[in-house]
């Protein structure tokens, strides 16, 4: 790995104002290597080139570690990413954030695979990858995520079964999704939405903060 690579990835840390330790750092990088060793067989990403990988991927997943922290406080919980594909954010969140027990999801069994993989390769005991449809899964997840997955409304409904009570959706989003919002079920109520900037990206992020509204 390159020390471009290695250069662009802790200077993104600090915009983002991360603290990652060496060992963070390291198992970042080497989630990196595998995509790309995986990619070539698994078609895990469109991108190809490690530069981009690293602002389109690993920086724009690692935008969601501080409010995802801030929303934890430390405390340990149950993540679902949902359509997570190669694990992202999950994988990154994972590496990050020990404390969490992150599920990846996907309905393709290869990429699920390679979750499983990176779990092992990386020592990760807090990472798995499971392959299944999301509307079958009942366990109780704290937070449900996912990037850039599919409209708010589609995501929510799937994955309702999965929420455990007081649990949050964190959905990581593009440009300000107010038509998907406006389409949320009544049940629901967006409590934050938090504009992102990812280092090096110049693009519109942001993040929705999704929870059932308690009946009176």
């Amino acid at each position: 790995m390159s020390l471009n690579l290695e250069a662009g990835l802790r200077s993104g840390a600090q915009a983002l104002d991360l603290s990652l330790s060496e060992e963070q750092v390291q198992r970042l990088l080497d989630y990196l290597v595998l995509i790309q060793k995986w990619n070539k067989v698994y078609n895990l990403t469109a991108l190809r080139d490690p530069a981009d990988m690293l602002t389109h991927h690993l920086l724009d997943s690692l935008t969601a570690v501080l409010p995802l922290t801030r929303h934890t406080q430390g405390q340990s919980a149950k993540v679902l990413d949902v359509g997570s594909g190669g694990g992202l954010p999950g994988v990154v969140l994972a590496i990050c954030m020990p404390e969490l027990q992150v599920t990846c999801v996907d309905t393709v069994a290869k990429k699920a695979a390679f979750v499983q993989q990176v779990a092992v390769s990386l020592k990760l005991p807090n990472l798995r990858g499971l392959h299944a449809r999301v509307e079958s899964l009942t366990d109780p997840y704290q937070v449900i995520c996912s990037r850039a997955f599919a409209s708010l409304p589609d995501f929510v409904t799937w994955t309702r079964s999965a929420l455990a009570e007081g649990g949050v959706w964190m959905a990581m989003k593009g440009k300000h999704p107010q038509g998907e919002i406006d389409a949320l079920p009544d049940d629901l109520k967006v409590f934050h939405v938090e504009l992102l900037t990812v280092p090096g990206l110049d693009v519109e992020r942001c993040m929705v903060w999704m929870r059932l509204v308690q009946p009176v």
